[in-house]
């Protein structure tokens, strides 16, 4: 007969699960935000059109809706771990949260491009405080041996909300209005706001921070990340320095950035720690998701244009190929994460790079006759590759730092990676136009008037449209081939960008052997703020 559990032991059962029923919904807390602020990167760029006449703004104009807010939330990721500890992390979020509601508001009541800027600056600048806390606090919610679900499933949001955020704004803009991209984060945010107020309990707030901030690195970092991003954004549209505010911007971000790093590394308290590039893991682990996100953000750019303007889909159409990777994604996240418990996590980041780089490869085939068929495997293999390399890419990355210094490398860690999807975006925007260039001139010498198969081909053609437009016959001949040497054109490109992806994913796989596999921490290495 088994013996009566005393009420100590019962007591103590309880407690810890209910210990953990708060951390679950705090996290659940944190994935709600985190969502939110990544997807309202990408949401608005497939209605721009609607954005464009809805607020009366010009096509060179319309782009600050976009650039405003990844220039805002560049600047407020890496303050995150500062403002934490200032305010408590449950005040932090909440308010962030509360900030990011209200500023999504103010943005579907914008009545000008201005207003609408001047909104999403804010909503970029709370929304941007929402992206680092989910990871930075999964490390201390969780103990090592529970992290394999909670970690695969931030992973899983953070990489599906950049991959739908084109395809639920142009349903949702298809269906109802452009202010419903904006009023759909009310209820969302809210709820975020009061799970993280109830249940999210983890530090103190310290007052005394604040006469420690060095608001001079504060200002040096936020010229510096500011005008990279704008630099990045802007310049392949405006022709990169023929154009004065990128060269500007440039210049100003060059300057700013040795200011901000000299003073980081010389004053005791500076405003974001580079210390933990110190860590090997750290740095390497940080190149390899910059690359990752160049991919994640390339792709994610890539894909919609190639089916928007060579295979002529509509929004919904393309949020449904696009949603072929969302459903990989959530159907390989178990196996990844079964997988990372059996094997060296180092293994499956390999495996999933190879598995994105083999889905850029499937893609740098395209034809301009391609259906939605074609496109399932490539989705596949990104969807697999992305879950299988991010999950654990994320826990070798931050897993051997000490848990005083989590808060500030996770700031650190989600900024290089949107940085790398900024420069990824502004590389390829740049080469996709010097490769149209060149395969338009590589084409150029094949359909010469001069060229006996070509004049052939368009006298058969006007021959054959003479009966309906009659001697304007030849003129739409020529019409009709202009139009798929342009579709020729542009898919070649789309290709050069799919290898060139590819190639860069597989060059990251070397530096992956340079990171040591995560071990149980020193308990006394640094104290959880």
């Amino acid at each position: 007969m088994s013996a009566i559990p005393s009420q100590a032991v019962l007591d103590s059962a309880a407690d810890t699960h209910s210990s953990r029923f708060n951390a679950w919904m705090g996290f659940m807390a944190l994935v709600v935000g985190n969502f939110m602020a990544v997807l309202d990167v990408q949401i608005v760029g497939s209605s721009i059109n609607e954005l464009q006449a809805g607020l009366s703004a010009s096509a060179d104009e319309i782009h600050w809706i976009q650039t405003s807010y990844l220039i805002a939330e560049v600047i407020a990721i890496p303050l995150y771990a500062c403002l934490a500890r200032l305010l408590s992390t449950r005040v932090y979020f909440t308010v962030a949260a509360l900030g990011f509601s209200l500023a999504s508001a103010a943005c579907a009541l914008s009545w000008s491009l201005g207003s609408m800027v001047l909104f999403r600056v804010l909503q970029g600048l709370v929304g941007g405080g929402m992206v680092p806390t989910l990871f930075a606090v999964l490390y201390i919610l969780f103990p090592e041996n529970q992290r394999a679900a909670p970690t695969s499933i931030a992973g899983i949001t953070s990489l599906l909300a950049p991959a739908l955020g084109p395809s639920i704004g142009g349903y949702v803009t298809e269906t109802t209005s452009w202010h419903w991209l904006f009023l759909m984060n009310i209820p969302p945010g809210l709820l975020a706001a009061y799970m993280a107020w109830r249940w999210l309990r983890l530090d103190r707030p310290e007052p005394g921070m604040l006469s420690r901030i060095d608001v001079r690195g504060a200002i040096y970092m936020a010229l510096f990340l500011g005008c990279f991003e704008y630099a990045l954004d802007e310049g392949p549209r405006l022709d990169w320095f023929a154009d004065d505010s990128v060269a500007a911007c440039t210049l100003v971000s060059a300057v700013s950035a040795y200011l901000f790093f000299s003073r980081t590394l010389r004053v005791a308290h500076p405003i974001v720690e580079l210390r933990e590039f110190r860590d090997r893991n750290f740095a390497a682990g940080s190149t390899v998701v910059g690359v990752v996100g160049m991919s994640i953000y390339s792709l994610m750019y890539l894909m919609p244009l190639f089916l928007g303007e060579v295979r002529g889909y509509s929004p919904r159409q393309i949020g449904g190929i696009m949603m072929v990777q969302g459903f990989a994604m959530a159907f390989s996240a178990p196996l990844c994460v079964k997988l990372s418990e059996l094997f060296d996590q180092r293994i499956q980041i390999v495996i999933g790079l190879v598995a994105i780089a083999a889905g850029c490869w499937c893609t740098s085939f395209m034809t301009p006759d391609w259906g939605a068929a074609q496109f399932v495997l490539p989705q596949v293999l990104r969807g697999f590759g992305n879950v299988a390399c991010f999950v654990c890419l994320t826990n070798v990355t931050l897993g051997t730092l000490p848990p005083a210094e989590i808060a500030n490398a996770s700031g650190l860690y989600n900024v290089l990676r949107n940085i790398g999807g900024a420069i990824g975006l502004a590389s390829i925007s740049t080469l996709m136009n010097q490769r149209v260039w060149l395969h338009w001139q590589q084409l150029a010498e094949t359909t010469h008037p001069g060229r006996t198969i070509f004049a052939h081909s368009v006298q058969q053609l006007g021959t054959q449209l003479h009966a309906q437009l009659g001697n304007s016959g030849n003129a739409a001949a020529l019409g009709i081939i202009a139009g798929q040497a342009q579709l020729q054109v542009s898919t070649m490109a789309f290709n050069d960008m799919n290898w060139l992806l590819m190639m860069s994913l597989l060059a990251t796989v070397p530096l992956v052997f340079l990171l040591r596999k995560p071990g149980a921490r020193n308990p006394n290495a640094g104290a959880v703020h």
